[in-house]
């Protein structure tokens, strides 16, 4: 009796045995699991925080970028704020070159002169009516002491000039109409023409008026080379000084009123003072009405200081001179040479 009240105390105390090394059991299997987990968390932590940085090129501007005068395509596709303010001006420096940033490669230009100096220029003026000097082209404002020209006189004055580049056929009846009113005007002559009729020349200096140069061949001076326009002008000089025994004034005018601020600069430093004009006309070819537009063509724009342009081949020219320069007297106006202010 005593052994069956035994024996259910018994069979508890051997189930509470079971399960306490069945809970003990479970608790160390539960354990390994955490600390194999353990060794991933601290590996990702090291791979994450230690690894992407140094394994990622050109995020150091320092140490990779700015070394490099052209990066790769990669490196400049998506870079850092950083590396924008540095990496811009190393891969385009000329992307945007200033305009003094090319120096014109030639002895004779100044410090100051840039590959721009020799871009072709044509001269041209702007009418404002009689009595007004006409407006000129901006580029007037880079004229000075190392480009020196002229293009407008001062005073109540008119200064007659003629150009040559065509015939002189009708040269003695040009000359008739300024001895008639006493007229003295400057001749830009081309050296071809002076070969021509060398007496043409002299009878001019005879007279009192002012021949200067106009080239030998009368090309368009900005498509020669330095040593083209040497030639040129120097030709003429030579030339000039063979027919005359003395050297020619140091005017010169631009055949086609087409240079370059460098020719500007280099004619300066030849001695000459380049003379350009306030009025001119479309006298190389006929007019629509004859000597009438001639005429007024100069009376329209009179002005002080008015430097006329005029060409001797022009018939037109030559068939409205008189009326010419009786309206420009009978206005006040007296006449002189471009060395009264040129010099």
């Amino acid at each position: 009796m005593a052994n069956r009240r035994l024996y259910p105390l018994a069979a508890a105390v051997a189930l509470l045995g079971m399960v306490t090394t069945a809970c003990s059991s479970s608790s160390n299997q539960g354990a390994a699991p955490t600390e194999q987990l353990a060794t991933p968390i601290a590996s990702l932590s090291v791979t994450s925080t230690a690894s992407p940085l140094p394994s990622v090129p050109g995020l150091s501007p320092t140490a990779s970028v700015v070394p490099t005068p052209l990066p790769s395509i990669g490196e400049a596709a998506s870079p850092s704020p950083e590396e924008t303010s540095s990496v811009v001006p190393s891969i385009s420096p000329t992307a945007q070159p200033s305009p003094s940033s090319e120096p014109t490669p030639t002895a004779s230009a100044s410090p100051s002169s840039v590959a721009g100096d020799r871009a072709a220029l044509s001269w041209y003026y702007l009418k404002k009516g009689a009595g007004i000097v006409p407006g000129f082209p901006k580029e007037v404002k880079a004229y000075g002491p190392e480009r020196k020209a002229v293009y407008v006189g001062a005073g109540h004055k008119v200064y007659l000039t003629f150009d040559s580049g065509g015939s002189l056929d009708a040269s003695d009846e040009f000359l008739a109409i300024l001895r008639k009113y006493d007229v003295k005007a400057t001749f830009f002559l081309v050296g071809y023409n002076v070969k021509k009729d060398e007496t043409f020349i002299k009878k001019l200096l005879q007279e009192g008026h002012l021949v200067a140069n106009h080239t030998m061949s009368h090309p368009d001076m900005t498509k020669l080379t330095d040593e083209e326009v040497d030639k040129e002008i120097q030709g003429f000089e030579a030339l000039f000084q063979e027919v005359t025994g003395q050297p020619p004034a140091k005017l010169f005018r631009f055949p086609y009123g087409k240079y370059s601020l460098h020719l500007l600069e280099k004619l300066t430093s030849m001695g000459y003072t380049s003379a350009f004009w306030s009025t001119a006309m479309r006298d190389w070819e006929p007019r629509k009405n004859g000597p009438e537009d001639a005429y007024r063509d100069v009376m329209n724009g009179l002005h002080d200081g008015n430097i006329i342009l005029m060409h001797l081949g022009s018939d037109d020219n030559l068939k409205a001179l008189d009326r010419i320069l009786q309206g420009i007297q009978e206005q006040g106006y007296t006449f002189g040479l471009l060395t009264d202010f040129s010099s």
